[in-house]
């Protein structure tokens, strides 16, 4: 068994004495689409927010590749290549598909600002390496009708893709996906399926929080379910569809 890419160990965090995260564990092997599923509440949004280091944990550990995460500011977890996208999308209306992607790609090049004032050859290597891995993601999500066009015209779904693509830019190990058919209708939902497939048979890794079960448990190899700050319980989607723990956290019933 080889190491996980994201080992997520005893991860906790309260806010003014109310726990939101309670000793979370778990991990995601490499080239994988791993689900994360609660109902409101359960600490989903909380836990990912930790791992990438938009709020701090008060304790556990997040170990990518190897390398400590925990107290890490978020720019430098990207910069470690763990990226994610977030539910309300965030895009550059006035800008073209391929402009919003060479933009995202910008502070992760080695350029400074003498490069750009004499057009080094350094910024003309990145530019046009930048441009090349555009194409290639606006290809693998589906949008090549739209490379030159502005974002601001396309649908919400096609945003949420334009999101998606934006994060892979620089190449990352992981891409945690933070509700990324919410509010998006059904056609747009089964291309945001059909482009994560693609990119994990290109070889990229996800893990995803999401509150549509049909998406995740269509796509996800294995599935996190959440309840109350904690880990119910993790399985494939035909484990965690049949678990009566599932219905009960989400119904508030007994099966």
């Amino acid at each position: 068994m080889t190491s996980p890419l994201l080992q997520v160990s005893g991860l906790s965090k309260s806010y003014a004495g109310v726990v939101a995260v309670d000793d979370v564990s778990f991990a995601v092997q490499r080239n994988e689409i791993v689900g994360i599923i609660g109902p409101n509440g359960s600490g989903k949004s909380t836990t990912i927010d930790c791992i990438t280091g938009f709020q701090p944990s008060d304790r556990g550990e997040v170990m990518l590749s190897g390398q400590s995460l925990i107290g890490q500011p978020s720019w430098k977890i990207a910069r470690a290549g763990l990226m994610r996208t977030f539910q309300t999308v965030r895009v550059y209306d006035q800008m073209s598909l391929a402009e919003n992607l060479i933009t995202a790609m910008e502070p992760f090049d080695s350029a400074n600002w003498l490069d750009a004032v004499f057009r080094s050859p350094r910024l003309r290597r990145e530019e046009a390496a930048a441009r090349e891995r555009a194409e290639q993601l606006i290809n693998l999500v589906g949008l090549q009708r739209y490379t030159d066009i502005p974002v601001g015209i396309l649908s919400y779904g096609q945003k949420k893709l334009v999101a998606l693509a934006a994060a892979l830019m620089p190449k990352p190990l992981l891409v945690v996906l933070d509700e990324p058919v919410a509010g998006v209708n059904p056609t747009r939902v089964r291309e945001i399926e059909e482009a994560i497939r693609s990119l994990k048979a290109a070889g990229e890794t996800f893990l995803i929080v999401e509150h549509n079960m049909d998406f995740i448990m269509g796509l996800c190899e294995r599935v996190i379910v959440f309840d109350q700050g904690r880990k119910l319980l993790e399985g494939s989607p035909d484990l965690v569809h049949s678990d009566p723990r599932v219905l009960e956290a989400y119904l508030g019933v007994r099966a």
